[in-house]
């Protein structure tokens, strides 16, 4: 019996993929840039059946790849190319909601859930977990959590790590580490946890997690902002943090981005005229019904647009608009696919340091690639704004790879030297190994090997990303 046929009889032929058809849609990943064929997808449906044919893959020498919804931008959750032979191990049968605590503010999720629902069965409790992003309708808490996914509200609850209170790991020899506790203060030793939250399936793979949830938002207010500068916005943001109420999120939008919405997302109505050359979406929040929040936003408004820092805004009036103006930034990345090949990147810098960058990376890349075109939107409240060089029209992204591929570590560089990284939220995977490379501090590399090595000696792990030549 071969090893895939045993586990085939392990968890059932049904849930033991084979056929290159069937394996397609986890041969590939989200934007089709990473592409690798694995022996088998296996779909187990309990914790146990993971940690069987994890032990089972270990003794036969078959690396495992871990994925969950499979939206992530890094190439982690394909098999890499030129590595081992490899299974898929997706998580997408290990979907419940194990319990909700609403006095306790918390939720036991398996890996499989899909982000949204996790979101609703908070908000079925009262409660709010909080993060939030493009792909949550599709992006499963195993991933978001391998990958310590970040997202629009990240100035105020911080990445995916600030959200979890413990895990459940399956290690690479198959055994169960059980570290779903959920008690805020616990100084027994390491923070075990903290090993596999970023580490892509590269130590092992969650199969659950204890989430800290918060109160939910019954006042949420929006404004879509035109601003002269990213200086001004950064100004803007800290009128906005000195409110009185919550700012839960705060993105800066290039004009340029707003001329794709106008082009390719013609169903969505633009709140405003197309001529400032930056934008702020800014959306703050209150837990209780009667704080003034809307009050609270038209003051700071008034007093940014008598300091020059806003020239218009527009205030959402209902949900539906509030929806609305979420839209235009959470389609934009398929709009800027749409229109064309871009070198695409994942930085973040101090907030402070956002202008300077911005400024920096522009002039940087106009002087060496005048051809193409920048364009720069994101999560300015934490620092985290991805830029991309849009190739001339015609251009194919082979092309644009050849000739500009390069601007990639011009950026990266750029964000380090401010003090900033070369991966924000996205992760690694293999398309950020030869920036981990060139750019990560030697001496962290070495210990992170260590890491791995006591863990997954073998390397059956996920082999080939996050780490290079590990």
């Amino acid at each position: 019996m071969s090893d895939v046929d045993a586990l085939a009889e392990l968890l059932g032929p049904s849930h033991c993929l084979r056929t290159a058809e069937e394996m397609a849609p986890y041969a590939v990943d989200w934007r089709g840039a990473w592409r690798g064929q694995p022996q088998a997808v296996l779909k187990p449906g309990s914790v146990a059946e993971v940690a069987a044919a994890v032990a089972r893959c270990a003794a036969a020498g078959l690396a495992v790849v871990p994925a969950g919804g499979r939206t992530g931008l890094a190439g982690a959750a394909v098999v890499s190319s030129n590595g081992p032979p490899a299974v898929v191990l997706s998580l997408e049968r290990l979907n419940r909601i194990r319990e909700v605590d609403a006095r306790d503010f918390s939720l036991v999720a398996e890996a499989g859930c899909v982000v949204q629902r996790v979101q609703e069965a908070a908000a079925e409790a009262g409660r709010l977990f909080p993060i939030a992003w493009g792909a949550q309708g599709s992006a499963q808490i195993g991933g978001m959590l391998s990958t310590n996914a970040g997202g629009v509200r990240t100035l105020r609850w911080g990445n995916a790590r600030e959200l979890v209170l413990g895990l459940e790991v399956v290690l690479p020899d198959g055994r169960v580490l059980n570290d779903l506790r959920r008690v805020r203060k616990d100084n027994s030793g390491y923070a075990l946890r903290h090993l596999f939250l970023g580490a892509e399936g590269t130590l092992g793979v969650i199969t659950a997690a204890a989430l800290r949830l918060v109160p939910a938002l019954p006042l949420v207010e929006t404004a879509f902002l035109a601003v002269p500068s990213p200086e001004a916005a950064l100004n803007l943001l800290g009128r906005m943090l000195g409110s009185g109420a919550e700012v839960i999120g705060f993105e800066l939008i290039q004009r340029v981005c707003l001329e794709m919405v106008a082009e390719y997302g013609p169903h969505l109505r633009l709140p405003l005229p197309v001529a400032s050359p930056w934008f702020v979406l800014v959306e703050l929040a209150a837990t209780h019904r009667d704080v003034p929040v809307r009050r609270m936003l038209e003051a700071a408004l008034e007093e940014a647009l008598e300091a020059g820092e806003c020239s218009d805004a527009v205030l959402a009036e209902n949900e539906a608009q509030r929806r609305d103006f979420w839209r235009i930034r959470e389609d934009f990345p398929e709009f800027s696919r749409i229109s064309g090949p871009s070198i695409a990147t994942d930085t973040a810098v101090p907030v402070s340091a956002v202008p300077a960058f911005l400024a920096r990376v522009e002039a940087a890349l106009a002087a060496r690639w005048p051809e193409g075109r920048m364009v720069a939107l994101g999560h300015a409240g934490d620092g985290n704004i991805h830029v991309g060089l849009k190739a001339p029209p015609g251009v194919t992204r082979e092309e644009w790879v050849r000739r500009a591929g390069a601007a990639e570590m011009a950026v990266n560089e750029i964000a380090v030297a401010l003090g900033g990284s070369f991966s924000a939220e996205h992760g690694i995977g293999v398309s950020k190994l030869h920036a981990m490379q060139a750019l990560k501090d030697p001496l962290a590399l070495e210990v992170m090997g260590a890491i791995k090595r006591a863990l997954d000696p073998r390397g059956v792990m996920n082999p080939g990303k996050v780490l290079p030549r590990c």
